[in-house]
């Protein structure tokens, strides 16, 4: 990897982008900035330890909570409060504990609200 300069990033930065969880990545990768033409190689070819963590996890936060279908505040109101692995999130979707049931319904309606205001609002402008 590379010296920081304008066309580089921080290693959280890069982790985000590629949505996986910095502190289980590679040594190398969290020690040093990461240029955008590396960014891309990455997600154009990723390497075995970047699939094997986008299957595997640990998953950050943001996927955690979609692969759930919650929101993060879901997560934290769940006491879920670190990265978790992809076998972690099934056994919570098998389980079904009532946290996460009354989460899934409270996101789905949130969801259904955004929506129809969404809805109204193209409604509106089309009246214009």
């Amino acid at each position: 990897m590379s010296r920081p300069n304008a066309q580089s990033m921080k290693p959280a930065t890069a982790a985000k982008k590629l949505d996986v969880y910095l502190p289980a990545t590679p040594p190398q990768f969290q020690e040093n900035a990461i240029t955008r033409a590396e960014l891309a190689a990455l997600q154009e070819d990723p390497p075995q330890w970047l699939k094997d963590l986008r299957k595997n996890g640990p998953h950050p936060k943001n996927l955690v909570a979609a692969k759930l279908g919650i929101s993060i505040s879901g997560l934290t109101r769940g006491d879920v409060d670190k990265a978790m692995t992809t076998e972690q999130i099934d056994q919570l979707l098998a389980d079904k504990p009532a946290w996460l049931i009354a989460e899934r319904e409270s996101y789905q309606e949130v969801l259904r609200e955004q929506r129809r205001i969404k809805a109204l609002h193209a409604d509106q402008a089309r009246e214009s």
